[in-house]
């Protein structure tokens, strides 16, 4: 069986319609199409993040980081909806690469704050950078208008 192949962008990999399977009502639920759009834009950050050791929920959290310093733990881990022990493990990760680190807060002495390091604000740059530039080739098969379209209903979708 043959893999379709796509005229723009880059080809999802391991999730890639293959010829002459049935894939019967699949492509209508809503679910099925996001997680095979989700998979695909996984790929493409694995290409751009290549050899960073760099997630999704790791360059995530570098981001809100860099627009929220001296943020708490706990609202960090709200903001990336995961679990308090997650956002625990994702901040030790961070802060044992020295990409962040943990500070009093000027507002609560008795508080502590995530803070990027000059390492941690170097290394997202680089990274926002091949992102960017990886987001605008998986959107290639989009138009300016669909691709503005699709981030406007999947906001809707999301809440």
């Amino acid at each position: 069986m043959k893999r379709a192949s796509t005229s723009r962008g880059p080809r999802p990999g391991s999730i890639a319609r293959v010829d002459g399977v049935n894939y019967a009502d699949l492509g209508q639920h809503l679910g099925y199409a996001l997680k095979r759009a989700q998979i695909a834009s996984f790929e493409a950050f694995s290409r751009a993040t290549a050899g960073e050791q760099i997630t999704p929920p790791r360059f995530t959290a570098l981001v809100i980081l860099s627009g929220n310093p001296g943020i708490s733990q706990t609202v960090l881990g709200e903001a990336l909806g995961t679990a308090r022990s997650g956002a625990m493990m994702l901040a030790d990760w961070l802060e044992q690469r020295g990409l962040a680190e943990r500070r009093h807060r000027d507002d609560d002495g008795r508080a502590w704050g995530l803070f990027l390091t000059a390492k941690g604000e170097t290394l997202l740059r680089d990274l926002k950078r091949k992102v960017k530039r990886h987001d605008k080739l998986f959107a290639a098969r989009l138009k300016p208008a669909e691709h503005s379209e699709l981030l406007r209903l999947l906001a809707k979708l999301a809440g």
